[in-house]
């Protein structure tokens, strides 16, 4: 799963413009020109709050990470606009009868970009890195499920597997390595960490950290050289400073704020520069337990603590309105949602009730609740640059102290909030953001075997019967069975609440008025990045490879 935790990373920037093209043309972007059709050249500039951890995806779990390395890496398939699945480094494949085999014809016009064929070994190779114990990946899971793999030709790669797996096919959009790269190498040690290389339409060039991330043009790419020259990504992890270089032309492409989405986009100056977009995101944001934490352990305390959340508030006053409210891990309006789960509407008196059966009542008149003598006191934890979050922790703070429950609020720094909070599991509650992928399987997530090191169940959630169902679930292909066992899963999430799941916010991108090409679809907009273009007379920035 790509996770995104926090889809928003942050570290240290200066305010100070840090990538300095050359030859900048005038920042008005006269969107009146015409449009001479598709020419190379030109850079887009995107906005990021946090940068990436390494450029070896595979060991990395946070979206900074993954979304570079969509630009270099290619998988065997990928979905398209639709969300149909389609060939990438495959070309075709067949699927046996038995929904066991499938066998995939390799493309035969691939070189990674430092010119060495890609082929079925690239391929095996990969398989055999991610089910090796020495990788410190949280992705095995689902390779471990291949019973044989055989690649008897260059551009043949089968894959065999012992029961039948639903995501088998989606299985393998993930990435591949280059094993003449990798092989014999310690990859937590790799020189690709930082200096990667793909078959993907970008290549890596540079990577200041904590300042940008700079990609250019494969031109050999083997759907065709990219339009856009050059992808930099400037890292400043704080939005209103990021707004300020969209409007100044420091940034190309950003994500918006909800204030900055209503209140400052309706000049004539930015309708005419930017172009907005608003859809509802695949991503959802919670408030997650350390269910190893005694204070958690009671579920009474978890359903209270989500009945004194106001959600609603959270949307209307921190989103605007630009929202829905999250009841569980699926996005709402999608065929694996269910919208029939137990809900925690704002209920404080239940709260209060729930939390005097579990034993927490104020003693001493102070305000605070307390239990064998200890005041209910926890922090919540997460990410530097995101304010959406922080200031729903701001909220949940106070509604929680309406109810007797003391909260502080710790924000951290990107990297260290991964690397000493949420990979060793020290921390008593966080708010943090998943990625929604099309394919229901959550494994991944919620399963009680990835509560390990490297592992994505953060929160350390152990169910028996929610085990049974996920591993059900990725064993069955009629998507109405499959179903069945995802609307149980749900509802057990829903009563357990080991998470308060708070809300699925609007992607609200803007984009600078003079790239051509983009077609919105059900995958949004950065579907068909590579045919995204700037004409000729719009072009702002040489080209620099």
């Amino acid at each position: 799963m790509k996770q995104t935790i926090g889809r928003a990373s942050a570290v240290i920037f200066s305010f100070l413009i840090l990538f300095a093209p050359a030859c900048k043309k005038n920042l008005s972007t006269d969107t009146g020109s015409a449009d001479t059709g598709p020419a190379y050249g030109d850079a887009v500039i995107i906005g990021s709050i946090g940068d990436a951890s390494t450029m070896i995806p595979i060991i990395s779990s946070d979206s900074s990470s993954h979304e570079i390395a969509g630009f270099i890496y290619n998988g065997l398939v990928k979905y398209d606009k639709d969300y149909t699945i389609v060939g990438d480094l495959a070309e075709s494949w067949e699927i046996s009868e038995d929904n066991l085999t499938i066998t995939f014809h390799l493309r035969k016009d691939v070189k990674w970009q430092d010119g060495v064929p890609f082929t079925s070994d690239d391929v095996m190779f990969t398989y055999k890195l991610m089910i090796d114990p020495n990788t410190p990946t949280a992705y095995a899971a689902d390779f471990l499920l291949v019973k044989e793999a055989r690649n008897p030709d260059p551009y043949t790669f089968i894959v065999k597997y012992g029961e039948p797996f639903a995501p088998a096919l989606i299985s393998w959009g993930f990435w591949i390595m280059p094993r003449h790269l990798l092989e014999g190498t310690d990859i937590t040690t790799s020189k690709l960490a930082r200096d990667p290389v793909g078959t993907g339409p970008y290549r890596f060039k540079e990577w200041s950290t904590g300042e940008k991330i700079v990609l250019s043009s494969y031109h050999d790419y083997f759907e065709g050289r990219p339009y856009i020259d050059r992808i930099i990504y400037r890292i400043i992890p704080d939005t209103a400073t990021m707004f300020l270089e969209l409007q100044s032309g420091g940034v190309d492409w950003m994500g918006l704020s909800p204030i900055q989405y209503k209140h400052q986009t309706d000049s004539a100056s930015f309708k005419k520069n930017f172009v907005t977009y608003k859809y509802l995101a695949d991503g959802y944001t919670y408030l997650g337990f350390n269910l190893k934490d005694p204070k958690f352990t009671d579920v009474r305390v978890r359903r209270a603590i989500s009945y004194a959340i106001d959600k609603q508030e959270i949307i209307d006053i921190v989103l605007l309105g630009l929202g829905e409210i999250a009841t569980g891990p699926y996005k709402p309006g999608t065929w694996q949602y269910n919208g029939d789960v137990q809900r925690y509407d704002y209920d404080p008196k239940k709260a209060k009730k729930l939390l005097s059966e579990a034993g927490w009542k104020d003693t001493d008149g102070d305000g605070i609740l307390d239990k064998d003598g200890v005041a209910f006191s926890f922090t919540i934890v997460t990410n530097q640059g995101n304010d959406l979050r922080a200031k729903s922790a701001e909220i949940i703070q106070n509604k929680l102290k309406d109810v007797g429950i003391k909260v502080n609020i710790r924000i951290v720094e990107w990297a260290a909030f991964l690397s000493e909070f949420i990979e060793p599991k020290d921390f008593e509650a966080v708010i943090l953001g998943w990625n929604i992928l099309q394919d229901p399987d959550l494994y991944d997530v919620w399963h009680s075997s990835k509560i390990g090191p490297n592992e994505l169940n953060h929160i350390s959630f152990t169910n028996a019967e929610v085990d049974r169902l996920l591993e059900q679930g990725r064993r069955t292909f009629d998507r109405d069975e499959r179903k069945k066992y995802y609307d149980r899963m749900q509802e057990i999430l829903a009563e357990e609440a080991p998470y308060v799941f708070l809300y699925v916010p609007y992607a609200l991108p803007a984009i600078s008025a003079r790239f051509k090409g983009i077609e919105p679809a059900p995958a949004g907009i950065s579907y068909n990045f590579t045919q995204w273009y700037v004409p000729k007379q719009l072009q702002r920035y040489n080209d620099v490879q």
